[in-house]
């Protein structure tokens, strides 16, 4: 089964080799029809912490690494 890929923006990188990702996703409301955005915050594995706040990375499901960290940071 393939790996999901996400893409979003770095909101934190104080953890060590972990950043936390925010990712938006835009759906339409089943009864207003209305554009609605939703964002989740995942962690992510940052092997050598290159990393920084702002940026855009795309994060890559893998096994669980510790407690809340299931993705990796492809680019």
């Amino acid at each position: 089964m393939p790996k999901r890929l996400l893409q979003g923006v770095v909101v934190s990188d104080k953890g060590a080799k972990t950043i936390v990702v925010k990712v938006e996703r835009t759906f339409q409301h089943p009864l207003l029809r209305k554009a609605v955005r939703r964002s989740k915050r995942y962690h992510a594995h940052d092997e050598n912490n290159v990393c920084k706040v702002g940026e855009l990375v795309s994060i890559q499901e893998c096994a669980p690494k510790s407690k809340l960290k299931r993705w990796e940071v492809v680019s």
